[in-house]
This record gives structure tokens, C-alpha cells and sequence, in this order.
């Protein structure tokens, strides 16, 4: 199948879903300026991309219920086209993107009205697009205007996002394969900033976090990745405890953690991977014993990851896992919080693990799709959180069905405390993988980068 065809069978299957009368206007993002003449990095937005193919910035596509599909785009300008690059224009982009129809960006104005006139229903993103509103209700005022002769004006406006997300929560075969390709190259990456680690120690030289930053932007370019899916984490040693932390100039110190949260976009898709390592390559009796307790919650929650299971339950056994895991090393005291059970349902364990066990994974990072079964969305429990006093409402959770992509990424995080051990002091660790769900459980795509601690102490000393 072509990409041409692939992005018409998702716009026809949108299309289906607008109700008769019904058209959509979806914009890509907006080119952002970062200071004075410079701009940041172009990236389209997600939605846009996913129905078009189309990269360009200032485009739009407009999709009525009949499947007619309108994309408004720059005009061919020689004398832009030398400063910023070739553009499509609207005479190509037909035969390009399959689009029914093409029309310069700068009648933008003058032909929204015409195309909304007669529909009943305007569907948008909405809450993504600043002055995205306004801009429909500058287009709508001219259709009201006719109404006196006998045009019919929207009655109605509809979060677009809300069909679209399920749309793209299930990937398709096409999306799959270009989200293993930017897991090879992210694990690679990994690989890369692991191996520059030990050897730089071995060889006496300094280490910083931007040396290891350095190692991952390089194979990620050198394989065809357009840029990072998000910022680099590289955190060595107490740095590791800062969930967001961000590459900076921190030293990678011998006898330390390292903690690399990192992947790649290609082609419009993320990856997502962590990795904790020992900066000489050769892990302490304390940070094995860390290490091994995360890697058993994690292979936990891949067993849970699975059709018909719930998005819930990855999370749910892995705190089950990292609840007894923290008994057994002391660093929760049973006779002052009880056993494992009490752990959990009084989140004793939200000292060391305060995060959720993964996210959904796609165009986005932390790409879109509800996290509730939609049919079962009405369904409502409430519970006191025990450590807010928070009253908590709860609706079922998201069953995981085949061709589902999430992050499966438990941690431990331990910032020194009373009656916390010292030998665990500002350790932490994270491990996560990229998993689509199959048909008799789930595919992990990021193991190219080991997890098993004896092959990282094998790989780095290679």
C-alpha cells in the first residue's frame, strides 16, 4: 500500500465518522520563534500528519463528511523558496498527498465560509490550537449573515481529537514498522552512550552527562532520525532521583548510577526507552539489589500486558512487586507500616515510587487515547486516597486489545530519609520498554538494549 493511499483510507474513515452534514478543520502546528530571526525546529502537528503525510508548516486540511478533502498550503514563492526550501504548492499536492483538492493558504479566509455554509456540524481539536475558536467564529459570522437567504449555518461544534484519538490509539501495520525502526536506533543509542561511559572511566578522562547526551543525539541522526521524541534525561547518581531531570553538565562519577531515559522520532513516531547503568560498567552489592527488585516489577508488569487485560494491571503488579521488594531490603520498616498488602493500600511505597508504570506510545510520546473503556465510562467508584485525604473518582480501565502501544517502565527513587538505609542513598533507577500488544500478549521492540544486568556489565566491557 502507498503512504498515499494509507493517509485516504484514514480520512475516509474519519470522514465516516462526522454525521452527515458534518466537516472538520484540522491545522498543523504553528511555526514557533525561539529568538530575534530563529525560529525552533519545525514539527508538524500529530493529528494533521496522520490524516496528510504533509510536513509543510501554515497548512490545513478541511474534510467534509463526503470525503472530499481540502488541503490549504503555501504557495510555490522562487524568492521564499531560497531562504526556507521547496515547497509543494497547491498544483502538486493533489497527485502528492491524494487530497481532492488543493488551494493557496492566503484563501484561507475567503473560502472557510463557503465551505462551512450548508454543513450542520464543525468538528476542530479543540484546546490545541490557540485562537483556533475565534478563528471558526470569524469564518461562521459570514455564513449567519446569509442565513436570510436560506443558508444553513453550523449548530454545532465537536472536539475532532475525541474521534481521532481512537483512531490512532490501534496501529496500523505501516505505523508498527516505522516504531521498530526508531526503537533499533534508540537502543542503539543507548548502547552507544553505556560503552562511551566505561571507557572514558577506564581511560582516566572526566565524564559529564553531556558527554553520554552527545553519544545519543549522534546515532540517532547517523540512522536517519529526524530529531529526539523528547528531551534527554541523563542523570548520573542523585540526579537519577529527579523524575524529569535533563542532560546537563553533572559529572558521571566512578562507583555511580546512570540513568538515560532517551529515544528517538522517526517519521513522525516516538520511541521511548530507559536504561540504568553502572558509569564504570560493574554494579555495588546495593545497586544490584535495587536493580533486581525493579527488573522483577517489571517483568511483572509484561506478563500483565496482555488482550482483554486492563491498562491498569502492568501497574498494579508492579506494585505488588516493588511493595514486597522494599520490605525485604528494609527500606520500608514492616513493623511500622505493616506488610505488603498495607503497603499498597496505604501507598507506603510513593516515597521511592511515585509514578504511574507507563503511558501510551505513538506519534506522540505520550500519545492520545483515553486511559477509560469507553463503554464503560459511566461506570463511577469513588475512594479516599491515604495519603491526600483526597476523595478519588474512578472509572474502569482502558482493556488493551492488539496493536496498542505503551511504555512499561517501573523505578525506584531513593533520596536519603529517616530510617532509609544508607547504602541505598540517592540511588535511582528506571527501567523502561516499549510494548505492543499482540495476540497472545506483548512484543517489547527496545530490547536490542539489554536489561539483564549481568549482559550490561558484559556490554560495557566491551
Amino acid at each position: 500500500m502507498s503512504d498515499t493511499t494509507l493517509y485516504a483510507q484514514r480520512r475516509a474513515r474519519l470522514a465516516a465518522q462526522l454525521g452527515t452534514g458534518g466537516i472538520a478543520i484540522i491545522p498543523t502546528a504553528r511555526e514557533q520563534q525561539r529568538n530575534r530571526d530563529s525560529d525552533f525546529l519545525f514539527r508538524h502537528d500529530s493529528y494533521f500528519y496522520y490524516l496528510t503525510g504533509f510536513t509543510e508548516p501554515n497548512a490545513w486540511l478541511v474534510l467534509s463528511s463526503e470525503g472530499q478533502a481540502t488541503l490549504f498550503c503555501q504557495p510555490r514563492d522562487a524568492e521564499r523558496e531560497i531562504w526556507d526550501g521547496i515547497r509543494l504548492g497547491p498544483d502538486a499536492a493533489p497527485a502528492a498527498l491524494g487530497v481532492q483538492r488543493a488551494v493557496s493558504v492566503s484563501e484561507l479566509d475567503t473560502q472557510l465560509p463557503k465551505l462551512l455554509e450548508n454543513r450542520s456540524t464543525v468538528w476542530f481539536p479543540f484546546a490545541t490550537h490557540p485562537g483556533l475558536e475565534s478563528r471558526i467564529e470569524g469564518w461562521l459570522q459570514p455564513v449567519r449573515a446569509r442565513v436570510r437567504f436560506g443558508a444553513l449555518c453550523p449548530d454545532q461544534q465537536r472536539d475532532v481529537c475525541a474521534l481521532l484519538d481512537e483512531m490512532r490509539l490501534v496501529k496500523d501495520t505501516h505505523e508498527l514498522d516505522i516504531m521498530r525502526r526508531a526503537s533499533r536506533i534508540s537502543a542503539h543509542a543507548h548502547i552507544r552512550a553505556m560503552q562511551r561511559s566505561a571507557a572514558m572511566l577506564r581511560a582516566g578522562q572526566e565524564v559529564r552527562e553531556y558527554h553520554l547526551d552527545a553519544e545519543l543525539l549522534h546515532e540517532f541522526r547517523q540512522h536517519g532520525s529526524q530529531y529526539p521524541a523528547y528531551g534527554s534525561i541523563v542523570a548520573g547518581g542523585a540526579n537519577a532521583c529527579v523524575l524529569h531531570y535533563r542532560a546537563d553538565q553533572g559529572l558521571i562519577r566512578d562507583g555511580e548510577l546512570v540513568l538515560i531515559d532517551a529515544g528517538c522520532e522517526l517519521d513522525g513516531y516516538a520511541s521511548d526507552i530507559t536504561r540504568t547503568f553502572p558509569a564504570n560498567g560493574r554494579f555495588t552489592g546495593p545497586q544490584r539489589a535495587l536493580y533486581d527488585l525493579v527488573l522483577a516489577s517489571q517483568e511483572a508488569a509484561v506478563a500483565a500486558t496482555q488482550p482483554g487485560a486492563r491498562f491498569v494491571d502492568p501497574h498494579n503488579a508492579t506494585v505488588e512487586v516493588l511493595a514486597q521488594g522494599l520490605l525485604d531490603l528494609g527500606l520500608l520498616d514492616k513493623h511500622k507500616v505493616g506488610g505488603a498488602q498495607d503497603v499498597i493500600a496505604n501507598r507506603n511505597y510513593f516515597q521511592f515510587y511515585m509514578h504511574r508504570t507507563g503511558h501510551w506510545l505513538g506519534m506522540d510520546v505520550h500519545d492520545c487515547g483515553s486511559y477509560v473503556e469507553p463503554s464503560e465510562v459511566g461506570q463511577i467508584s469513588e475512594r479516599k486516597d491515604p495519603l491526600s485525604g483526597e476523595t478519588i473518582k474512578d472509572r474502569p480501565s482502558r482493556i488493551l486489545r492488539p496493536g496498542m502501544v505503551l511504555t512499561i517502565e517501573p523505578g525506584l527513587y531513593v533520596r536519603p530519609a529517616e530510617g532509609v538505609p544508607e547504602q541505598f542513598h540517592n540511588i535511582g533507577i528506571r527501567i523502561e520498554d516499549d510494548a505492543v500488544v499482540t495476540a497472545n500478549g506483548c512484543e517489547l521492540i527496545t530490547r536490542d538494549v539489554p536489561v539483564n544486568p549481568d549482559e550490561i556489565e558484559a556490554l560495557m566491557r566491551s
